[in-house]
């Protein structure tokens, strides 16, 4: 109950934004918009650059978690995982999903949409966008610029749900027709990610690998990421 108003709350929230822009269309929200599924894509791909190299604490269990090698629906492993997740919090249990994610990738494709927006909207995007709600009543803020941020802020929520679309074969029809405008990416782009999980992070629609990747490179080259983090320890 708790978290379904929370994303009541959430949506009333960005419904708000809408209702102050008016009812006069601006031909300025659509590069606004535009810029705003860039920044979203950027977002994602920083994200997930850090969740991936990010080191796992030691000593926790994720380690034996990640590498358990037998029957994962079994008592004994449904009480180590019990007992790791109650060691280590809501965030860190965010990265070891990214980690987990990897060695298999179909396992994201079968989250619910709700359970993949949950952290980003329960941590991130609900209290920005209330913060905003505040800004726009009381700043003048142009209708273009106000639509801008609602859409960023949808595709900062969505950007799991759209990542776990690439591991899926029954992905709906409007997800198809964002994939030939190339609003999203396609799954055999993603794969370049899980081929190598040093390029190409972004989960939108992958227009900001290209910045993405320059950061990973020097950041690898410098030694603030490390590979070892690329896996519990």
């Amino acid at each position: 109950m708790k978290s379904r108003l929370l994303f009541a709350l959430y949506f009333l929230s960005l419904a708000v934004d809408l209702v102050l822009i008016g009812p006069h269309l601006d031909w300025r929200m659509l590069p606004a918009a535009l810029v705003a599924w860039y920044a979203a894509d950027l977002v994602s791909g920083m994200v997930h650059m850090y969740m991936d190299y990010r080191p796992s604490i030691p000593g926790t269990g994720m380690r034996e978690m990640y590498f358990w090698e037998g029957d994962r629906s079994t008592p004994e492993f449904r009480a180590l995982q019990a007992d790791v997740f109650a060691r280590i919090s809501t965030f860190e249990r965010v990265v070891y999903d990214f980690k987990r994610h990897h060695p298999n990738p179909d396992l994201l494709g079968k989250r619910s949409v709700w359970h993949l927006m949950k952290e980003p909207v329960f941590l991130v995007t609900l209290p920005i966008s209330l913060a905003l709600n505040v800004v726009f009543w009381l700043v003048p803020t142009p209708g273009w610029l106000i639509f801008g941020f609602v859409v960023l802020l949808l595709g900062a929520s969505m950007a799991q749900v759209f990542h776990a679309a690439l591991h899926r074969d029954d992905v709906g029809i409007g997800f198809r027709a964002m994939r030939r405008l190339g609003l999203l990416m396609t799954p055999s782009a993603h794969q370049i990610h899980h081929d190598s999980l040093a390029v190409d992070f972004s989960i939108i629609n992958g227009w900001s690998n290209p910045v993405v990747n320059l950061c990973v490179t020097f950041l690898l080259r410098k030694g603030v990421l490390r590979t070892e983090g690329l896996e519990p320890t």
